[in-house]
């Protein structure tokens, strides 16, 4: 799933009846409303392909309903600091867990970019590709390749979401950017017009609970962090964060505007 990894991660707590019982009071409309939906786009998405090709006008509002009702489902509150930005670009963002899909469709419609492996991962795997997202590999020799996938999907108008981490964390802390996703943006014919818009995730446990009860990272398997998270009788709260986007064309290089994003993003966390 990932390759960051704590010195300590906090183990699964035993989950009482009641906890079962509140899981499965939430899983069924969960299920209901995430695989219905997907059962929605696909039909859509089926008349939608032949006539508009990569742009997609109608299925990425199901994508967003969806998510918006799945927070409600959980009882996750969503708190919006700053607004989307309007330019054409990209977005990048922490990761801290499979929550962060939720999350960041929610109030914006974007197609997430994410490793190749996800595009095999039961359910998970399914819903991204059928809501567009842009899986790669971290091999050199596909560089070139993802490279051009990224700027077709961008001179189709598409809002990609980058996690430049690499890798889901606790959700406590940002770890380095890695800056070679960045190179798409500086390609010629679209340097002048791009904009990136660094993003921060910041969950808050709920009241009583570890801090990092959120954040899914190192070996943790996604059952066991589905049940945990949907038992839980009082749930947390999440801020996302949109600050200023960014200008492709007032940086040298990608190195550059990597290690700004970075910055912003950690420093929108309350925790520091």
């Amino acid at each position: 799933m990932s390759t960051w990894q704590s010195d300590e991660e906090p183990g699964l707590a035993d989950i009482p009846p009641l906890g079962w019982a509140v899981a499965l009071l939430r899983a069924v409309p969960l299920a209901v409303t995430v695989f219905g939906g997907l059962a929605v786009l696909l039909l859509l998405r089926l008349a939608e392909r032949p006539l508009f090709g990569l742009a997609r006008p109608v299925t990425p509002f199901i994508t967003q309903g969806v998510c918006r009702a799945a927070l409600i489902i959980l009882g996750i509150r969503l708190r919006v600091q700053g607004r989307p930005m309007h330019h054409k670009g990209a977005a990048v963002a922490n990761h801290s867990s499979w929550l962060d899909i939720f999350v960041l469709n929610a109030p914006k419609r974007i197609y997430f970019v994410s490793k190749s492996e996800v595009a095999g991962w039961p359910g998970i795997g399914w819903l991204a590709r059928a809501t567009g997202t842009v899986f790669i590999n971290r091999r050199a020799r596909d560089a070139a390749r993802q490279k051009a996938l990224f700027e077709a999907r961008l001179r189709a108008g598409h809002r990609l979401m980058f996690f430049p981490e690499g890798t889901s964390t606790d959700g406590r802390q940002v770890v380095p950017f890695k800056s070679t996703l960045f190179a798409a943006f500086f390609s010629q014919g679209l340097h002048e017009a791009m904009w990136i818009q660094p993003v921060t995730v910041a969950y808050h446990a709920p009241k009583g609970a570890d801090p990092r009860f959120y954040g899914w990272w190192g070996e943790m398997a996604f059952a066991p962090h589905l049940i945990r998270t949907l038992a839980a009788w009082r749930q947390g709260s999440v801020d996302l964060i949109y600050h200023p986007p960014l200008r492709v064309s007032d940086y040298t290089d990608r190195k550059a505007l990597a290690a700004d994003c970075e910055a912003t993003v950690r420093a929108g966390l309350p925790w520091g």
